[in-house]
């Protein structure tokens, strides 16, 4: 079996970046210590209403580890089913919420934009958010198909499937783009990894236990509302 000289310099450049003592890759080392679980984590807060630090970290995560030889299928799979996790929780959240959650989290300039979609393209303001990178928003129709009552089944395979095609795509990109996508990750990642890193997952943990808490509020007021009717 002949080897190409490109597949060679992947292969090579690959060993290089997951040298533990290769200081010029220590942001790529770092990130790809978690592993297929750190993805599987990262793809959950991406599909919710969490905002990442870094936009489309999903993505990116999914093209460094398809670009060392980790198989496309287990990261496509485990992206998806990530994914699937976060965009649910999304929708219980704008579900339990309504539409006073949702004119709360959702800038007043797109609100009438995303409710108009919504009510009348319901699919494709699913599908379309979830399968485009940034800057195309995701939180605002997840939460918004929720809050309007959307079909679960629907939205649920509307969603899953459209990210499933986009985490397969971010997989051919590391792929067949690998090298030269190693060689600018590892250029960038030279003077700021540490940093970096300590950001990112700094912002990801305190952004989850600020949506945890703004759950919890949610549950609370809709249980008082629910309960008025009840006392009078």
């Amino acid at each position: 079996m002949t080897i190409s000289p490109a597949t060679l310099a992947l292969i090579q450049t690959a060993k290089e970046a997951a040298r533990p003592g290769h200081h010029s890759n220590k942001l790529l080392h770092m990130m790809l210590h978690f592993g297929v679980f750190g993805l599987f984590f990262i793809s959950i807060v991406d599909s919710s209403f969490v905002p990442l630090p870094i936009p489309g970290l999903t993505d990116i995560m999914i093209v460094l580890l398809a670009a060392q030889k980790t198989n496309w299928l287990l990261l496509v799979v485990l992206a998806t089913a990530g994914s699937a996790v976060g965009g649910f929780f999304s929708y219980q959240v704008g579900h339990a919420g309504g539409m006073a959650f949702l004119q709360k989290h959702v800038p007043a300039r797109i609100f009438n934009r995303v409710c108009g979609w919504m009510q009348h393209h319901a699919i494709l303001a699913v599908a379309l958010p979830a399968l485009l990178p940034p800057p195309m928003p995701l939180s605002p129709f997840v939460l918004a198909a929720g809050a309007l009552n959307m079909s679960r089944t629907t939205f649920m395979w509307t969603f899953t499937i459209s990210r499933a095609i986009r985490h397969a795509i971010a997989a051919f990109l590391g792929i067949y783009y690998g090298r030269h996508i190693l060689r600018i990750w590892n250029a960038f990642s030279q003077k700021w990894a540490t940093t970096i890193l300590v950001a990112v997952w700094s912002i990801i943990l305190v952004g989850c236990a600020i949506a945890f808490w703004k759950l919890y509020q949610t549950s609370r007021s809709v249980g008082s509302h629910a309960a008025e009717p009840e006392a009078s």
